[in-house]
This record gives structure tokens, sequence and C-alpha cells, in this order.
């Protein structure tokens, strides 16, 4: 690479280096570096198999924003978005760019984010390792080899997996990993961690700051087409559902994680997937494991034996095995990544207490509070520190830790535009039934998927619904293939009283959870919300 190059490829970032670039080096490529540098192996099939030591999910305790004056007043300012003081994220970018100078060798990738030309951002990616360069061209947007002739980024990814921030950077760091954004200066600097998802998670967080400003509603959640055009969305954290329940072979995959609702459709924000494949199980999702067990995919903390065969139901690093691989190697994918406007909206929910149904219909209030609350269970091994148990939680928008503004402002979003384009609105549980994790047994996917396609397909809106009388939720009578005590989850329990108690307790924590944000939301939408039994 000739200087005149090398300098083109770190143009915008920052970062000085008389070591070698590797500038937008294909899966190929990628593969052979990473394999000659010692990042990992390969799989029996050809994936690419890393494993990110201490960091196995998220660190969101070690995210930040800068508090740049330009944005303060319109970010959610707390626990999810952390101040750091502008001229402290000044001196730790200076560290990163520093310390990534100082390598032998980098790798970069120039990168789209937002399948829609008119929403679209540029990003450049340098990071010390082959194999996260790989995680971003798999995950992102790939322009044509001609678009990549004069790209400047609008944003930017220093990403130095290997560094310590807490002994490179004196100033302000808490422990040895620190990830920090600036809206303003329009950098990501992510330090002390190999967990890949940073990296998808961080260009999530600034559409999510972006969009909302042009009228577009960024979301977190899965979306896909049936063959009459009709679009579905899946709202939901991490190990509800969103990736396996959009892979449908009978439906049209857009996208896995995340997407943004114009005026006129749906579009994704990305050019790959992410999935979870602890226990993934080729008969029942036959897309996902196909698309893991190939060159190009790239596999974190899975376990292989000593001849490249994938163990899946090896939990052993991390519950939170991923698998991350280009869209396209789903067979059946919408081309383009963009959608017409959807016709349903499904709000997808791990309840670890096994007490809501597996499926019930939402009327627009109960749409706009069940968003608000974002109840789910977060699931081993998504976020650092979590234990081996499910924990309820409540996610604000189905994804609190990604909104860089106040919750309203997407909650009021989501409300006009339900209205506006006529969507049904649908709360589905995969998480436990028959009593508590722990007691009780996971929802059947089989039996989620006939009732999905059910939903989706408008015939089971027309069905007889009823009231079940904890929650206030309309659930279907019956369904065919799917048992009557599976539709009503009181009577999937052996003991009534049990449920009836544990079905009391989750009413006192959504009652509590909407003390959070009830100033905020219609006369409706209170009417609509969750009471405990007095």
């Amino acid at each position: 690479m000739t200087d005149t190059t090398q300098a083109r490829a770190l143009s915008g970032t920052g970062v000085s280096t008389q070591s070698k670039v590797h500038a937008n080096l294909t899966a190929p490529g990628l593969t052979t570096q990473a394999l000659r540098r010692g990042e990992g192996r390969l799989s029996a099939d050809g994936a690419f198999i890393a494993v990110t030591g201490q960091h196995t999910g998220r660190s969101v305790q070690d995210k930040f924003v800068a508090d740049d004056p330009e944005v303060t007043k319109e970010i959610w300012w707390g626990k999810v978005n952390q101040k750091l003081d502008p001229a402290k994220f000044e001196a730790f970018t200076t560290d990163v760019r520093q310390w990534l100078g100082a390598r032998d060798e980098l790798f970069t990738q120039d990168l789209y984010a937002g399948a829609d030309p008119a929403y679209r951002i540029k990003v450049r990616l340098v990071t010390t390792n082959a194999w996260h360069a790989m995680f971003a061209r798999n995950m992102f947007i790939r322009p044509p080899v001609e678009e990549l002739e004069g790209f400047e980024p609008d944003y930017v990814i220093l990403h130095a997996p290997e560094m310590d921030a807490k002994a490179a950077h004196g100033g302000r760091a808490n422990s040895s990993t620190l990830i920090a954004l600036s809206f303003a200066k329009k950098i990501i600097a992510i330090a002390g961690t190999s967990y890949a998802g940073e990296i998808k998670k961080s260009i999530f967080t600034v559409m999510n700051w972006l969009l909302p400003a042009q009228g577009v509603l960024p979301m977190h959640c899965s979306a896909n087409v049936g063959k009459a055009g009709d679009t579905a969305l899946f709202f939901g954290l991490s190990g509800t559902g969103k990736t396996t329940l959009s892979s449908d072979p009978e439906r049209a995959l857009i996208g896995d994680d995340e997407h943004g609702w114009t005026k006129t459709g749906v579009f994704n924000f990305e050019g790959g997937c992410y999935a979870k494949v602890i226990k993934l199980s080729q008969e029942a999702e036959p897309q996902i494991w196909n698309a893991s067990h190939r060159f190009g995919a790239v596999l974190e903390n899975v376990i292989a034996d000593e001849r490249g065969n994938l163990d899946l139901d090896d939990g052993s690093l991390t519950e939170n095995t991923r698998s991350c691989y280009p869209i396209e190697f789903i067979p059946n994918t919408q081309p383009g990544g963009q959608g017409g406007l959807p016709k349903n909206v499904v709000m997808l929910t791990a309840d670890a207490f096994g007490v809501l149904p597996p499926i019930s219909k939402l009327t627009p209030a109960q749409a706009m509070y069940h968003f608000m609350s974002g109840y789910t269970a977060k699931v081993a091994g998504t976020e650092k520190g979590l234990g081996k148990e499910p924990q309820a939680t409540f996610s604000t928008c189905f994804g609190a830790p990604f909104l860089p503004r106040h919750p309203e402002v997407y909650g009021k979003m989501l409300a006009e535009l339900i209205e506006r384009d006529g969507a049904q609105v649908w709360l589905v549980n995969t998480g436990w039934t028959g009593g508590a994790y722990g007691t009780g047994q996971r929802m059947s996917i089989k039996h989620t998927r006939a009732l999905l396609r059910a939903a989706l397909d408008g015939s089971l809106a027309k069905g007889e619904f009823v009231q079940e009388p904890f929650f206030g939720l309309a659930i279907p009578k019956a369904l065919e293939g799917v048992p009557a005590e599976v539709l009503n989850p009181r009577e999937s329990w052996a003991d009534k009283a049990a449920y009836d108690k544990t079905a009391k307790d989750l009413q006192s924590r959504f009652e509590a959870n909407f003390e959070t944000f009830a100033g905020a939301v219609s006369d409706e939408v209170k009417k609509a919300a969750i009471k405990a039994a007095a």
C-alpha cells in the first residue's frame, strides 16, 4: 500500500501510522490474515471461530457519551447514557489513536449503515484484528467497489480491543474497558473489550440519535415480508427470538435486528445477522444453522472439537454464543433490505415468570403501554455480570441501552405510526409456560410459529378472543394445532394458586415500572396500564 493509499484508508480517523494498513479486504483475505495472526481457527465447515475473553456480552457500565454542549439538552442522561466531559473524551480518543498508530498492522473497513440511501451513513472502522474487521464487514452494508473511491466517513469507529483503558488513560477510566461516543465529533472509541457486538451496537446508537430528527423511527426489531407484500416487525431484546422468528422460510427476511420506519416503509440498518446460537437446532432453525456452518460466518465463543465440529449445546464460555453472517446467507431475503409499511407489529417478551400468554392482541393504547414498558427477561450472557438464570427486567422501547434520546420521543413516534398506517400489534411470549423458570418449560417454537403465522396471515384476528383477568390481554380462544391450555397460561400450570400468586407479583412489577413513564403518556395509555390486584 502506497503512502497515499494508506493515508486515504485512515482519512478522517486521526490515526497516523507507518505500519501496514489492510484496507477493505474481503472475507477470503480477512480470514487468511486472521489465521496468520492466530486470532482464531476454522470450523469443519469453514466458519471462523473467535474467543472474546472476559467480555462475552456488552459492557454496559463502561459506556459513556460525551457531554457536548451542542447535544446535551437532547440526550437521555443516566445509567444508559453516562456523561463524559468533552475534554476527557478528547484525551481518551487521543490515547486510542496513539495506541492504534503504534500497532504493527491495522485493518480498516468502509461500510454503510442504512439500506435506504436517503437515510444512510458512511462508517469507517479502524481495528487491530482481521476477525473484527470481518465481523463489521458481515454486519454492515458493503458498498460496491466503485463507491469506495473517495469514500469519506460520516462516523468513525476507533477499535482497540486489547488496549487497557485504565492503564493507558489515567484521566478517566473506571476499568480496563471504555466505550465512548461523541455525537458532535462523530467518533466512537472502543477499548478493552473484544466482544464484537460493541461495534454493531455503537452504530445502532448513532442511528437512534440521527433518525428521529428526520422523521424516521429507529427500532430494535427484526422485519420480514410475506408473499403478499405484507411487512411484519418483531420487537425484542437479545434472546427473545427476533432473529429466529423473522428467519421464516415462508417469508422474505428484511433484517434481523435494527430498522427504520419511514413515511413509505421499513429499511434495514445492516447487511448481516447476529444470531444467538446456544442450543441452536438444525431442525427448528435450519436457516440460521446453515448460515453458521459455512465459510464467511464469524462465530463468537462457540465450542468446537479438535476437528472443528461445532458443539452448539456447549455454553462453557458463555450462554451468549453468537454467529455473524452476511444477510445473503439466508436464502429468502428481501432485495435491497427494504419493505412496505408494516401490517403487523409483534412485541416479543421472554417471560421468566411463565404467566403471560403465548400471544395476545393489543389495542393501540396497550401497544403504547407495552412498548414503553419493554418487559422481558435478560437472558444469561447478553450483558457482562448476568448469572445463568434469566432476570426479569423492563427495557423501555425494547432497547433502552441504545436510546440516546428520551424514551417518550420514540414512544410518541411509534404511536403516531401505528395510528397512521393501521398496523395490528401483538404481544408474544417466547419465554416460559406451565411454571416459572426452573419449574416450567420454554415455550414451544412450533406453537409460537403457528400462532405467528396465523396472526400475520390475518386469520387469527378473525377468530374469537377472550380477556384473561390479570393483565387485561385479549387471547385467542382456539387455534388448530395449539393446545387450549397453552393459549391460556393459567391452564398450563398444575398449581393454579401458584399461578395466581405469580401473576399478581408480575402485576405489581408492571405497576411500579409504569411510574417511571406515566407522566409522558396519554390518558388512554394510563387506562390500559396493568395494575396490581387489590
